[in-house]
């Protein structure tokens, strides 16, 4: 069985929301998660909620460069109480959206997947990511390994999409499908940076 949903989703999804024109989404960073989570299914918010708990053990600093790194523009931290409270504010959003209905059931299955058995593959991946500065890859590699190495993927593609220099080969490329079918991601996960292959 694949995940609950064909692209994005989790604390991945979430950095996305955070764009150039994300003010037009609510007046502040935790309107535009609340808005999002309002927009989405169960399973949706319980990706999100999984990610943001497991990444809440890193410290502060790394969480505000993978926030940094993983969305196009984030508020300043000092106005969100830094990485680590903006993190368990959105865990509370989560909360908050999940304890509206009562049917809600744990996430199973594919979407219960941690890619633990990619690991050293993910971890590569971030290493050859030349384009990313050593703050985001220690960064990432830190997350893969403390946290999950599937929300590490996830912001590493990401991190890909928003890093000004990026590019990948035909080989990365195949690489990271290859990450991505064995960590059961739906059609559009992987493929939103193929636009950044390089035919040779």
């Amino acid at each position: 069985m694949p995940r609950f949903t064909l692209f994005d989703f989790g604390v991945s999804r979430v950095m996305a929301s955070f764009h150039q024109d994300w003010i037009h989404d609510g007046a502040t960073a935790a309107d535009v998660v609340a808005k999002h989570l309002a927009e989405s299914v169960d399973e949706g918010a319980l990706a999100v909620r999984r990610d943001a708990r497991v990444l809440g053990g890193l410290p502060s600093p790394t969480l505000e460069v993978l926030w940094d790194a993983g969305a196009q523009y984030m508020p300043g931290f000092e106005r969100l109480g830094g990485g680590a409270e903006w993190t368990r504010t959105v865990v509370g959003l989560c909360d908050a959206r999940l304890s509206a209905n009562a049917d809600v059931y744990a996430l199973t299955g594919a979407d219960a997947e941690d890619g633990t058995a990619c690991l050293d593959a993910v971890v590569a991946e971030i290493e050859g990511a030349w384009f990313l500065t050593g703050e985001v890859r220690s960064a990432l590699t830190d997350c893969a390994r403390h946290c999950t190495p599937d929300v590490a993927f996830r912001v590493l593609l990401r991190a890909i999409r928003c890093a000004p220099e990026a590019s990948l080969s035909s080989e990365q490329y195949t690489r990271l499908e290859a990450i991505g079918s064995a960590l059961r991601y739906g059609e559009f996960v992987v493929d939103s940076v193929r636009y950044l292959v390089q035919e040779t």
